[in-house]
């Protein structure tokens, strides 16, 4: 049998492989909490519904992660508190994000999580842990995806300058 043969889950963890998965908790713990408080500042039902599956897969994420790491004796970051959830009345106009800006953050958190993903799974020499990584970012695509079409249908969608066709 050649090296790293055998039960994936009983193998180590290299340092980069560890690297991804602490920074992907960390990183998760706190776009939580950030989302959590663009949920509180939106008014679009759908874009709720957005957020609330965005904190969702998250979270199972984070139980994922966690378990792997404290499996091969690697110590958990801190975790911000649950944000509370608000009446988008009580928060002063001036002092509200607007759909348009929350669509855009989250677009933007999503297509970072799509290079951590694919990165994550090309430095993975443990398969299990490629896999779990593929499936993290299939999620995100398909969140992505929804935000996307949402972000069209409410023209929220902001176009870089369209290249002509050459003549």
């Amino acid at each position: 049998m050649g090296i790293l043969s055998g039960n994936q889950k009983e193998q180590p963890l290299h340092c980069g492989e560890v690297f991804a998965l602490w920074t992907n908790l960390t990183t998760n713990q706190g776009l939580i909490a950030a989302h959590q408080t663009f949920y509180n500042h939106t008014g679009d039902t759908e874009l709720k519904k957005i957020i609330e599956d965005s904190v969702e897969d998250m979270k199972e994420e984070n139980k994922q992660l966690e378990k792997i790491l404290k499996e091969n004796g690697i110590g958990l970051p801190p975790a911000p508190p649950e944000r509370p959830v608000a009446n988008l009345e009580d928060i002063p106009i001036g002092a509200r994000f607007n759909d348009p800006e929350i669509a855009a953050a989250l677009a933007i958190d999503g297509a970072a999580g799509l290079v951590a993903c694919s990165k994550a799974m090309g430095i993975s020499t443990r398969e299990d842990i490629g896999m779990m990584y593929g499936q993290f970012h299939m999620k995100k695509a398909q969140l992505g995806a929804k935000l996307l079409r949402l972000s069209k249908e409410k023209g929220w969608l902001i176009l870089p300058p369209l290249h002509p066709e050459p003549k």
